[in-house]
């Protein structure tokens, strides 16, 4: 009989599609480490993610309500889901609903679920809304910014930045507008996808760089990997990338964890300028969908947040392999209709 530790794990963001969300491959690092055995539960939002059906990985799933439906109903539904799977720790891995999960941390823990999330005020410091006097704070360079509620301001952020700008929304995506008729086009569908406010930040030119970190809680950084993209998509996601051995780019993450005392994992998004200067674009508040990489190059950032999250010590990581790659494909998923109508009508598969 098995002496490791049997954990029930709840992780979200099922959807890996072509603009992939970080759960499958926060799983997938999770399975590959031999510390302890686990049971895995999807909590989904929409019956097609992908995950639901990835039998070999997710062990039964659970749809969760939207963020939008607020902290009681999510409460409600996961303390459901927790009198039928005992579940040791959830994962939440979308911006969105983070805030939720972290207003309702104290009652989770209460009912045995335990989380490794940042403070609310962690996850204000470093919104897109507030990143630019984060950055003066602390001595990061990051690139000027406005915040916008409606699209006749784009024109007042023009005459600050000149073409060609960047067009972000509240929670994802971005795209450079060359004139103010592309500009009012990106505001409208970022609006209507995610919400207000817009932000509107200066273009730079440079080497798309991100790393991946995780810090306890304490101003200590217990992991931190550079990536390279070495292939991008037309919605700015890494479809290839390469580690890079880069004690700058690590140092910047540990003087970020240092400044916040970040709980959990995190992603910087960078842009080096021809100079060098690294310049920080976006902080995301938990694992990015490459977050596997970093247990194929040696740090399974995701497996030591879980020890973290259950009260053991972590030693931090002092070495990773550089020149590991990774490279996204598109596989065929075949599944039946009847799993299909199951997770739709009855909200678990």
């Amino acid at each position: 009989m098995s002496t490791k530790k049997q954990l029930v794990i709840a992780v979200t963001a099922l959807n890996n599609i072509d603009s992939p969300g970080p759960g499958i491959p926060v799983i997938r690092a999770l399975r590959d480490c031999d510390d302890f055995e686990m049971r895995i539960i999807g909590l989904s939002y929409e019956s097609l993610e992908p995950g639901i059906y990835m039998k070999d990985l997710v062990d039964k799933t659970y749809q969760i309500p939207y963020p939008s439906a607020g902290t009681e109903m999510l409460l409600s539904r996961l303390l459901a889901i927790n009198d039928i799977e005992k579940i040791d720790l959830i994962i939440p891995n979308f911006d969105a609903e983070l805030y939720n999960f972290i207003k309702i941390s104290d009652k989770l823990k209460d009912a045995g679920m335990a989380t490794f999330l940042p403070t609310l005020d962690q996850l204000d410091a470093r919104d897109k809304i507030n990143l630019f006097s984060f950055g003066k704070k602390h001595d990061f360079k990051v690139l000027e910014d406005k915040t916008i509620y409606s699209v006749d301001k784009i024109l007042d952020a023009v005459n600050d930045f000149e073409f060609p700008i960047v067009v972000k929304g509240k929670y994802y995506e971005a795209t450079v507008a060359y004139t103010i008729e592309q500009a009012e086009k990106s505001f409208h569908r970022l609006n209507a996808k995610w919400g207000l406010p817009v932000i509107i930040q200066q273009f730079i030119s440079g080497s798309e760089i991100n790393v991946a970190a995780l810090g306890d809680g304490k101003g200590n950084m217990i992991s931190a990997v550079p990536m390279r993209k070495l292939y991008i998509t037309d919605k700015g996601k890494a479809w290839a990338g390469i580690t890079l051995q880069d004690e700058s780019l690590i140092e910047l993450a540990r003087r970020f964890i240092a400044a916040t005392k970040w709980k959990g994992g995190f992603e910087l998004e960078i842009m080096r300028t021809k100079e060098g200067d690294p310049y920080i674009m976006e902080v995301n508040p938990r694992f990015p969908a490459w977050i596997y990489l970093t247990a194929a190059s040696g740090q399974n950032q995701p497996a030591a947040l879980v020890k973290m999250a259950l009260g053991e010590n972590v030693v931090p990581y002092k070495t990773y392999e550089v020149g590991k790659m990774f490279i996204r494909y598109s596989w065929d998923l075949i599944t039946n209709i009847d799993q299909f109508q199951q997770i739709s009508a009855f909200g678990e598969l």
